[in-house]
C-alpha cells in the first residue's frame, strides 16, 4: 500500500541563537530541514504560518514564545492543509523552551489526526525534542507517534544523511 505524506512545519527566519551566539537567518533552520524531507520523499509541504509573526529580534521572540507557553496560549494560523488524505504526517517545529512553539499546538488541535502516523522532528540548539514527545501523545490521542528526530540548528546544512536514516528507518524512504 502506498504511503500519503504530508510534511507540515513551522519555522522562523531572522535572529536566532545558533553555537553561542545570535545569527540573523535568511531561512530557518526548520523549514531547511523540512525542504531536504521534501525533496527525499517527494511529499508536498504545508508551512504552519501564525496570524501575526513573531518578533525578528531573538529576545523579544523567545519572551513572546514564553509567554504564550505559560499561557497556554492559542495564537492563530493562516491556513489549514487543503485536506486530510495523508496517512504520516512528518511534522517539524523548533524547541521553543522544551517543546513545541504554541502555532503547532494550534494546527494539532484544529487538526483531525485520528489513524494517522506522526513523525516529529524539531531543530534545536542542545534541548533536543524537551517534552514535544510526551506533548503530541497528549494533543494527538487518536495517533501513532513515530520516533523524532532532533538536529542541531547549527547543522541542519549537514543533516541529510541523519534525516535520510531515520526516514529509512519509519519505512519513508
Amino acid at each position: 500500500m502506498k504511503k500519503i505524506i504530508l510534511i507540515a512545519y513551522f519555522s522562523r527566519a531572522g535572529e536566532n541563537y545558533m553555537r553561542g551566539k545570535i545569527v540573523n537567518l535568511e531561512h530557518g533552520n526548520t523549514e531547511i530541514a523540512a525542504g531536504t524531507i521534501a525533496r527525499l520523499t517527494g511529499a508536498p509541504v504545508f508551512r504552519i504560518v501564525p496570524m501575526n509573526e513573531y518578533p525578528e529580534k531573538y529576545k523579544e521572540c523567545t519572551e513572546a514564545a514564553q509567554k504564550e507557553l505559560m499561557d497556554r496560549a492559542a495564537p492563530q494560523i493562516r491556513e489549514y492543509p487543503d485536506n486530510d488524505d495523508y496517512d504520516t504526517l512528518i511534522l517539524g517545529y523548533p524547541c521553543w523552551w522544551g517543546t513545541m512553539p504554541m502555532p503547532v499546538w494550534t494546527f494539532l488541535r484544529n487538526t483531525d489526526l485520528s489513524g494517522k502516523k506522526i513523525l516529529p522532528f524539531c531543530t534545536n540548539e542542545g534541548s533536543g525534542l524537551g517534552s514535544s514527545i510526551d506533548d503530541l501523545k497528549r494533543l494527538c490521542p487518536g495517533a501513532e507517534i513515530r520516533s523524532g528526530l532532533s538536529i542541531l540548528g547549527a547543522d541542519v546544512k549537514d543533516s541529510e544523511p541523519a534525516i535520510r536514516e531515520w526516514l529509512h528507518a519509519e519505512n519513508i524512504i
